[in-house]
């Protein structure tokens, strides 16, 4: 996944008035503008690197002369203490772009760190690792970016990309066709919730159901989704679904939700904590 500069500079230039707002009232007050310095970005952490590129376009919106030195790429692991990103320039555009830009570079260098490990106890078994829509508001498409560089795989980018029929929308569907002015009560399968989505969307479209037991397994995948989603199923359950699966000769994937199912050998596992409950990487900026 490249990101797409249009889309990010608008989320970087709101972070930096954010932090900035009408100017940075220390750096005026005791930095000669004329003033350079070099510095080091350093990471405390061992991490997967991911960020990098965000920043710099961060630096040359404040002041595009300063001249940023990654020393490597995003997806790249880095160990503790070592050296990031190079910078020589103006002193004052440094500092007021310091916050900033180490921001960015800690939370989604977590997240990638975050994501590698999970990928790397799952390749094993050839199961593959994606996130969710657990993200923080408006920052979802740079999380995923993130996800991607750890080496996970982009689950639908929200509500308008795939379908996903969950629990409630199952449960509101069914409530309705029970309802009193219905008069003819009439339990609706998923195996036609399935039918019914696919023929009100664009052809291509992918189609996923969520289910939570063998039962409804069994319902819905006749429907032939693209992806059934196993929900909160036992590992036993889940190795049920697979064999139900071969035997009917339904290419659905399979999906999981959470870390403990590698060993299944289920296709996906989403993990939502990858994006939702992530621990920033400690990094620091050093005038040297």
């Amino acid at each position: 996944m490249k990101l797409e500069k249009h889309r990010v500079l608008p989320i970087i230039r709101a972070a930096l008035k954010e932090d900035i707002g009408p100017g940075d009232v220390t750096t005026i007050a005791l930095v000669d503008k004329l003033a350079t310095s070099k510095a080091s970005i350093v990471t405390n952490n061992d991490c997967v690197a991911c960020g990098l590129e965000i920043a710099e376009w961060a630096m040359g919106i404040i002041d595009y002369s300063v001249r940023f030195k990654p020393n490597c790429n995003d997806g790249t692991f880095v160990g503790a203490g070592k050296e990031l990103v190079f910078l020589d320039g103006h002193t004052g555009s440094i500092l007021r772009t310091e916050r900033t830009m180490l921001n960015f570079i800690a939370f989604l260098s977590g997240i990638a760190t975050k994501t590698r490990q999970y990928v790397d106890k799952a390749k094993p078994y050839g199961v593959k690792i994606l996130d969710t829509r657990k993200t923080l508001p408006l920052l979802r498409y740079l999380e995923k970016y993130a996800v991607v560089t750890g080496g996970g795989i982009n689950h639908r980018m929200g509500l308008y990309d795939q379908v996903l029929i969950k629990d409630n929308h199952i449960g509101a569907l069914r409530s309705e066709a029970e309802h009193p002015r219905r008069g003819q009560i009439k339990k609706i399968s998923l195996m036609e919730m399935v039918e019914v989505a696919r023929r009100k969307n664009i052809k291509g479209t992918v189609i996923e159901i969520e289910v939570s037991s063998v039962e409804e397994f069994n319902d819905a995948i006749t429907g032939k989704p693209d992806i059934i989603m196993l929900d909160n199923m036992s590992p036993s359950e889940v190795r049920s679904c697979m064999e139900i699966r071969r035997l009917s000769k339904i290419k659905a994937i399979l999906e999981v939700s959470g870390e403990d199912y590698a060993k299944t050998k289920v296709d996906n596992i989403s993990i939502g904590s990858i994006t939702s409950s992530v621990k920033s990487i400690d990094l620091s900026l050093e005038i040297v």
